[in-house]
């Protein structure tokens, strides 16, 4: 019977062995060491004093089913429960010899086979369950273990969360004031713009204002003189009627009708020129007019040229016009193609200009314009026959701020705005170049 009580002990401290040591559960673990103290005191008791077996046995009994019972009433003690279904059919085996013994030793007896053959069955029985239950436990620690791989992954897998977070965090916030910069120096360079463009129309005003004023005189010269020439005029035609020759009184007065109608054509040239720069000099309306193209070209040509000449006396050119007069009048914003000719004039008699000073006497400058009517458009060319545009910066000329000219000399918005202007006229501006041969600006207005 001593096997009876070792079982028993063994029994409690596999119980106390499978409770982990957290809280919750460490009032249990004093229990089942309480049980296996008590088991391990029963065995020696029962050695040292056969005659308390039966006590012994019972007080094994009781201890074994107040565990049982335990398990299977507490919650927090449920996955011992498996291991219960192993020793339960023992217990019952044992607890039946028990019971029969405490009836009567000649019931016992009766019983003693069936007991034999039970607990035979119930050694098979834990044994066997043993062996899977140890299979299922290796089973769950695999899946426990998978499960606090899981486990760490995802908390890996959060932390890295956090982290790109908060990257993406500090990454916005840096794109956003990245953003800010922007769009402040976004403002900055439109204000910038503004400027320049404003900058480019007043050098463009410059340009046209010592022309005008250049060639403002000439008419202003013919007025002046012709006035000087109908005031001695008179005089002579006082002198004539005192000594009564009508004939020759109507002869002076003829010359200075003559004369009254040159101040008077010359005072129109005045004031056409002086409209056309009141006209460049304010804003565009917008509004498509029919404009004379062959008069406006001609008219630019030549303030371009004198403009040039009021700052520098000593340049000359060939100025050549060939005027399509089938074209007539097309509708175009006057105050804007204006200013688009005027700038290509400017720029074709800086580059021969620019050759004049290279080549000196053996190079005579040549600034032409023709207009030409086609099917399907007007063609205005604008040419020279100076230096020519480099292959190589050729596709740069339309771009805003590119300018060939010196520090000083040139904005760099002047063939951007023109290209501007000439697209919102629906049509077209080309460049037709050759390095050492000249240059030929090509636009083409929509009929």
């Amino acid at each position: 019977m001593q096997f009876e009580f070792i079982l028993l002990a063994i029994f409690f401290y596999l119980l106390r062995k499978q409770l982990p040591a957290n809280e919750p559960l460490l009032k249990y673990k004093h229990v089942f060491n309480i049980g296996l103290a008590l088991s391990i005191a029963i065995l020696i008791l029962n050695k040292a004093y056969s005659d308390s077996r039966i006590v012994t046995e019972w007080i094994g009994n009781i201890m074994v089913i107040t565990a049982v019972t335990l398990i299977y009433q507490k919650e927090a003690l449920l996955f011992l429960k498996p291991m219960m279904i192993i020793v339960l059919p023992l217990i019952f085996v044992n607890l039946g010899v028990d019971l029969s013994k405490a009836i009567g030793e000649d019931f016992a007896d009766s019983l003693d086979n069936y007991f034999d053959v039970a607990g035979a069955f119930a050694v098979v029985w834990l044994i066997a369950m043993f062996f899977i239950y140890k299979k299922e436990r290796k089973k769950l620690e695999k899946e426990r273990l998978k499960a606090e791989e899981r486990e760490k992954e995802f908390r890996i897998t959060e932390n890295l969360k956090a982290q790109l977070e908060i990257q993406v965090a500090e990454r916005t916030a840096a794109l956003t004031l990245q953003k800010d910069q922007l769009e402040h120096a976004i403002l900055d360079l439109k204000t910038t713009q503004s400027q320049l463009i404003q900058a480019e129309k007043m050098a463009s005003l410059g340009e046209l204002t010592a022309g005008i004023a250049h060639e403002i005189q000439n008419p202003l010269n013919f007025v002046n003189n012709f006035s000087e020439v109908s005031n001695e005029l008179i005089d002579e035609m006082y002198a004539e009627l005192d000594k009564g020759d009508i004939e020759e009184v109507k002869a002076i007065a003829a010359d200075i009708k003559q004369n009254l109608q040159k101040i008077n054509h010359h005072g129109k040239r005045a004031d056409a020129i002086v409209k056309g720069m009141l006209q460049h000099s304010r804003s565009s309306t917008g509004i498509k007019e029919p404009t004379d193209i062959n008069k406006l070209a001609d008219e630019y040509l030549r303030l371009a040229y004198h403009g040039l000449r009021a700052k520098d006396k000593s340049f000359n050119a060939t100025l050549k016009t060939d005027f399509d007069e089938t074209i007539g009048n097309i509708n175009i914003m006057a105050q804007d193609m204006g200013r688009v000719i005027l700038n290509l004039f400017t720029n074709a008699f800086y580059a021969v200009n620019e050759r004049k000073k290279e080549d000196g006497n053996n190079y005579d400058p040549i600034v032409s314009v023709s207009t030409k009517k086609l099917e399907k458009s007007t063609e205005i060319v604008i040419g020279d026959n100076g230096n020519g545009i480099p292959q190589k910066i050729l596709d740069k000329i339309f771009q805003p701020f590119f300018t060939t000219k010196p520090t000083g000399q040139g904005t760099g918005l002047g063939l951007s705005l023109s290209y501007d202007i000439v697209n919102a006229h629906g049509g077209e501006l080309k460049v037709l170049t050759k390095e050492g041969e000249g240059t030929k600006f090509v636009i083409s207005l929509p009929v």
